[in-house]
């Protein structure tokens, strides 16, 4: 067999063939002995005179330069294949690094034989899928090699260079270089300066050139030109909510066309950019629709989020109370976290339910009811910080100082100090108990673990500590500190906004 292909083709051609043959066959190492004769230089120099040069205008000439062409073309397919094959072959023993460098040089050798890039026609089939297929392996193979660096340097490439990809090829790279970018936890530096178009929107981070390609596979959706994929959306909405552009992510969920997601489902994730953009008015009344008798009235997800928005407004805690008693009223339906989640609301909204009752006897009421389902959701779950601090705070305002002591330290032990309002909390019960030494002792630890910009609120209990203790000058100066992070902060905003406009 041999020996008839060499009399048929040239040696690297013959080679191609053959290690082709033996790939095929399951043979990967008797294929690399035959691709490793395979000298891509020489081959390069030999197409490329003939793929690269300009159509000529008159007829025969044309005529003899596309039969060259064609003749050249099916020989560069043969090769370059080969050397896509070898890059395989090394991938499946192990060797990322080896399968890397050579499926690079593939694109190398297009980028020089075809120096004004792939045309969109009179290109033969087999030679497009091979720069295909080796386009979209290429940084897949320098991440199994750990080399991510080069892996995002091949992402761009694919997507910047002229390789004639076809729809559903680019579409896959951009899915997988936007993920890459998301969770591969590499910092990528911007594109460069010689990739950017003047005028247009330049990237830069990880997360919003990520976001970018998102967006276009959104639009390739929107236009037609790829299918459905819903780990799109769910890459998207993970994106925009890092970065806190959940108003964004509505506009992509209302532009989503009817029937990709049922009605309550799209209500409920519109429900929750809404809520998350701080617009709980319109975030509720979704979750009204949602909940409607004839959709999903039982929906737990819907109750429950529709409690926590009415938990955070006084005239709205008794409409909370009844979704958080319907999301805990079916014992079937809920887990022992979700019953705790929907008696901590319960308890939050009963007690700001409280505040505004008409009668001290009704807030009484109100107030133990607070507390029991406050107490229930800790028995179920007794390492949330938030119904921790929630309790505290209860405690506190129903003057159980003791009972509040030992929830501020429980809150400050479970997050280990990190959070300022523990801290706060916790001078603010120890000077309700008369004991100002140490609740400064408290505010001073506190401002030390706490930046310059989120001190405000330390700072003024500071300020009505030393004022408590009869040290007016002292407190006087606690406010100064405090009127003067207060006007830097409005020079910072009022600097941001003017940036923005």
């Amino acid at each position: 067999l041999s020996v008839s292909l060499i009399k048929i083709y040239d040696l690297q051609e013959a080679r191609a063939l053959l290690g082709r043959l033996e790939y095929q066959r399951g043979n990967v190492e008797a294929a690399l002995r035959v691709f490793d004769g395979i000298d891509l230089q020489a081959a390069i120099q030999r197409f490329q005179p003939s793929l690269s040069e300009k159509p000529s205008s008159k007829r025969n000439n044309k005529l003899r330069s596309d039969s060259s062409n064609s003749g050249s073309q099916h020989a560069a397919s043969l090769v370059l294949e080969a050397i896509y094959l070898k890059a395989m072959s090394l991938q499946k023993l192990g060797k990322a690094i080896e399968a890397a460098q050579q499926c690079k040089s593939v694109l190398d050798a297009v980028e020089s034989i075809f120096q004004r890039g792939i045309p969109d026609v009179m290109v033969e089939q087999k030679l497009q899928e091979t720069v295909s297929k080796s386009v979209e392996l290429l940084p897949e193979l320098w991440k199994q090699a750990g080399a991510y660096q080069e892996a995002l340097a091949s992402y761009r490439r694919a997507l910047l260079s002229q390789w004639n990809l076809d729809d559903e090829c680019c579409t896959r790279i951009q899915k997988r270089f936007s993920v890459f970018l998301l969770y591969g936890g590499v910092e990528a530096s911007p594109p460069s300066l010689a990739s950017q178009t003047e005028g247009s929107f330049v990237p830069k981070n990880n997360l919003e050139e990520a976001i970018l390609l998102l967006m276009i596979l959104l639009k390739k959706w929107y236009l037609g030109k790829t299918h459905w994929d819903p780990s799109v959306m769910e890459h998207l909405t993970f994106a925009l909510s890092l970065c806190g552009q959940t108003s964004v992510l509505a506009k992509h969920f209302e532009e989503v066309l009817p029937g990709i997601y049922p009605r309550t489902e799209r209500w409920y994730s519109l429900a929750l950019c809404y809520s998350a953009a701080s617009d709980d008015e319109a975030a509720l009344n979704l979750l009204k629709k949602s909940l409607n008798k004839n959709e999903s009235p039982n929906d737990i997800n819907a109750l429950l989020l529709a409690a926590k928005i009415c938990s955070s407004d006084y005239y709205l805690a008794s409409e909370g109370v009844e979704y958080a008693k319907r999301a805990i009223g079916d014992d079937e339906l809920l887990d022992g976290h979700l019953r705790s989640v929907g008696l901590h609301l319960l308890g939050s909204c009963l007690a700001n339910e409280s505040k505004i009752a008409s009668s001290d006897h009704q807030r009484s009421l109100l107030q133990a009811e607070a507390l029991k389902s406050l107490g229930e959701a800790f028995s179920l779950d007794r390492h949330n910080p938030d119904l921790i601090f929630d309790m505290g705070v209860e405690y506190a305002e129903q003057r159980n100082m003791q009972a509040a002591l030992k929830c501020a330290k429980q809150f400050i032990d479970t997050t280990g100090g990190s959070v300022s309002k523990g801290w706060r909390l916790l001078s603010l019960v120890l000077s309700a108990q008369q004991r100002y030494s140490e609740a400064e002792v408290v505010t001073d630890a506190a401002l030390e673990e706490t930046t310059k910009w989120e001190q405000g609120p330390l700072l003024r209990i500071r300020a009505k500590l030393k004022a408590a203790q009869s040290l007016p000058m002292e407190a006087v100066e606690a406010y100064r500190a405090l009127l003067a992070l207060v006007q830097a902060q409005r020079k910072a905003y009022g600097s941001l906004k003017n940036g923005k406009g």
